[in-house]
């Protein structure tokens, strides 16, 4: 089994709940891209299927806890996503509603249903979800992971046990990387950009197109930093044309507009950004409120990719409007 870094009281939580034999069916972990919220659902699913319990925790060692490991459980299913989005489509929802209430043939005595990365999940397919999650069979147990819990409907949500996930201290996550047997200086570059969320960290080592998103990054806030509206229109160019990559991009910038607003207030307050150093420099030129409307300007650019609007015009109108905020 995975080790997993941070998040005591949450593991401490869930051991209390194993212990008293009180398990939500439904649960929704749900935090921030890269902090772990999949292992917690494998760790979940551990718990429920473990023959020889530890404390409240999976041993990891039985044979139900390594086929969970490996992805090859029977009674693990993984709701499949398709289309562009990545979604999960009505038609998922429903066999997976009709194959929950089939009785398990198993020694297990449960199923368990995994939905992983419920970003903008259709409004129809949640509702197609809600009465199984509502009053489940007493053998079906269902779990999610999204970046955040409104990514759900209320009537959802109030149906789930929500659990949040964090990135864990710099120092844990420098030990976790070095069980990877990376290179020193990649694992301080890392932890420079990505701090405590491992998941980033490791992604920010094997994937040169985020490093490169990363430089985007550090070019776009200096440019802001600069009043410099031609270089941001650059910067934001060179992510390219393809509508998602765009939205990526912004949405790193967004958590730096995020930092910028907590920093503003707190200069040691943690940022989930990539570029803390140049952040920390922009929350001395800008005000907290700036902060948050260029914020809500990128949301606005965000929407305007999702509507087809063209990726060069919603950058350009996007660099403009941030400009005229800071001048």
């Amino acid at each position: 089994m995975e080790k997993i870094y941070g998040n005591e009281n949450l593991l401490c939580r869930l051991s209390r709940l194993r212990k008293n034999k009180r398990l939500p069916h439904s649960v929704i972990f749900y935090g921030e891209r890269g902090c772990g919220k999949k292992l917690f659902a494998d760790y979940y699913t551990m718990l429920l299927l473990c023959e020889k319990p530890k404390d409240g925790r999976p041993c990891g060692e039985c044979v139900p806890c390594r086929r969970v490991g490996e992805k090859n459980h029977p009674d693990v299913i993984y709701a499949q996503t398709s289309g562009k989005l990545a979604g999960y489509s009505v038609k998922t929802a429903r066999e997976i509603r009709s194959d929950a209430f089939i009785k398990p043939n198993n020694n297990s005595g449960k199923k368990i249903y995994q939905f992983r990365d419920c970003r903008n999940m259709d409004t129809r397919t949640q509702n197609v979800l809600l009465k199984i999650i509502e009053e489940p069979p007493e053998y079906a147990y269902f779990i999610f992971t999204a970046e955040s819990e409104y990514e759900f409907l209320p009537t959802v949500l109030s149906r789930c046990t929500a659990l949040a996930v964090s990135p864990c201290k710099d120092e844990d996550s420098e030990n976790a990387l070095r069980q990877y047997n990376f290179e020193d200086n990649d694992i301080k570059e890392a932890v420079d950009c990505f701090h405590g969320n491992i998941g980033m960290c490791i992604q920010y080592i094997t994937d040169v197109h985020l490093r490169s998103q990363v430089i985007i990054i550090k070019n776009a806030v200096d440019s802001i930093i600069r009043r410099d509206e031609y270089g941001l229109v650059k910067t934001l160019f060179s992510a390219g044309t393809d509508r998602a990559e765009v939205r990526k991009v912004l949405s790193m910038l967004d958590c730096s507009m995020r930092d910028c607003a907590v920093l503003s207030r707190d200069k040691k307050a943690r940022t989930i950004g990539s570029f803390r150093n140049g952040t920390l420099h922009l929350s001395e030129i800008l005000t907290g409120s700036q902060a948050i409307e260029i914020h809500n300007l990128i949301e606005v650019a965000c929407s305007a990719l999702q509507s087809n609007i063209s990726p060069v015009l919603a950058v350009s109108a996007l660099s403009a409007e941030i400009m005229s905020v800071i001048d």
